[in-house]
């Protein structure tokens, strides 16, 4: 509890970005925390412990960040995205989110190359807040290490990595 106030009161009077750790673990003033992580589209969705969540479609991963991690930044104002053709490396970052109280990197969960970008962002960050789970997805890629959806979790073991966060 006392992390919460402390991390609420730095995102109040510090507009600068905070650290990674502390945007994980912030929380929307007078709002109370849901324990949902994710929606009924979720279902093959794989996640990160960085908060982000990849469906595989054949060889395409689309990328998002998490119900959680949408909730914990708040409104989000400035969508930070790569270039098509791009290539990451598993958990490399690719991009940043600002909110109104906060920003955070993001890092791709697989190792792959950028093929599209969701442009609607540039005129409408708030997608990711209204639907992270569809309209809301950042970018795809292809897959080039297949296996490594292994180390990903499934929507159950982000559920409970998520009650461990809180």
């Amino acid at each position: 509890m006392a992390m919460r106030a402390a991390l609420r009161c730095l995102s109040v009077n510090f507009s600068p970005r905070l650290s990674p750790l502390a945007t994980r673990f912030q929380w929307r003033s007078g709002c109370p925390r849901t324990q949902r992580s994710s929606s009924t589209l979720s279902s093959a969705l794989k996640f990160t412990e960085k908060h982000e969540w990849v469906r595989v479609e054949g060889r395409i991963g689309t990328v998002g960040i998490s119900n959680y991690a949408q909730e914990a930044l708040g409104d989000v104002v400035y969508c930070g995205l790569p270039d098509v053709g791009q290539k990451f490396e598993q958990m490399q970052e690719f991009g940043a989110l600002e909110s109104v109280k906060a920003a955070s990197e993001l890092y791709s969960p697989l190792t792959g190359e950028v093929t599209e970008i969701n442009t609607e962002l540039a005129e409408n960050p708030g997608l990711v807040n209204k639907a992270c789970y569809a309209e809301g997805w950042l970018i795809k890629m292809t897959i080039d290490k297949p296996e490594e959806l292994d180390d990903l979790m499934d929507e159950a073991g982000y559920d409970k990595y998520v009650k461990t966060c809180e």
